[in-house]
């Protein structure tokens, strides 16, 4: 009962200090725009994100017209990005997109849409197991963050984002690549040969830099081999001798291995 009272008391002080804090910033509500708009601008740089996505909502309501209700919608998709809230952050700033297209501001708001794709692609198990989960899962996230960051690039290739964007692409572009490998590597297994040569041929043709070219190469001839197509198969092991000189392939025609049974249990192992 001590400790229930206590408990009590320490959340009856609380929201009374949390009353007394909302009370002393003002009343949203009678706020003019541009005070309303400096009060949510400063939460956001004080890292108060539900505060300020509250004040850019009122602002927006409040003022649905001008300047500062389209930076206020930029502004709140980013605190809801930084608050933990993609998909919310995702339908504010696409909105603005297609509501704005010409806006100054809109090579950031393509930007931003591609960061919030590109941390919707990830999973909770690449951070606990440093494994390459992402490419095993979902690919729709990370292919509308490529097409966003394509379209920076396109667009506005000397804005300050593009660079950054590029090497996203890259990252992205892997990722997309190490996903086909991954599957081709699972119909080689079950000697589904022709499935597994056809996603190693994909690789091949749309993703040329990636370095999972190697990897889609060397499936490549020895599903050809597998399928008495010998002409084919030393036509993709010539390639791959002449670009790839120390793949495992070439001295290992068993490369890749299928991992043991009881290996290929543990979760996100990497091994189907």
């Amino acid at each position: 009962m001590r400790l229930f009272k206590l408990f009590c008391v320490v959340a009856f002080v609380f929201v009374l200090a949390s009353c007394a804090m909302f009370k002393s910033r003002g009343d949203l509500n009678a706020m003019p725009v541009a005070k309303l708009y400096q009060t949510a601008h400063q939460s956001l740089r004080d890292g108060d994100y539900l505060y300020a996505e509250q004040a850019y909502k009122r602002l927006i309501a409040r003022f649905p017209y001008g300047e500062y209700n389209q930076q206020a919608q930029i502004e709140m998709a980013y605190a809801q990005y930084k608050d933990g809230k993609p998909d919310d952050a995702y339908s504010t700033i696409n909105r603005f997109i297609k509501t704005f297209p010409a806006h100054k501001h809109i090579a950031y708001a393509y930007y931003l849409r591609g960061l919030i794709n590109f941390d919707r692609a990830g999973h909770f198990a690449q951070r606990i197991f440093g494994r390459d989960a992402r490419s095993r899962h979902d690919q729709g996230y990370r292919l509308e963050s490529f097409d966003d960051f394509s379209k920076l690039t396109r667009r506005f290739p000397d804005s300050k984002y593009a660079a950054d964007a590029r090497q996203r692409m890259i990252y992205l572009r892997n990722g997309l690549a190490q996903f086909e490998i991954n599957v081709a590597e699972f119909y080689l297994h079950t000697r589904a040969y022709v499935a597994a040569a056809h996603r190693a041929k994909y690789v091949i043709q749309h993703y040329q830099q990636a370095p999972q070219v190697a990897d889609a190469l060397a499936i490549e001839a020895r599903c050809y081999r597998e399928l008495g197509m010998d002409k084919l198969a030393e036509q993709s092991l010539a390639v791959l001798k002449l670009n790839y000189p120390d793949h495992p392939y070439l001295t290992d025609p068993g490369w890749p291995h299928t991992a043991s049974t009881l290996r290929r249990m543990i979760p996100f192992s990497g091994h189907h």
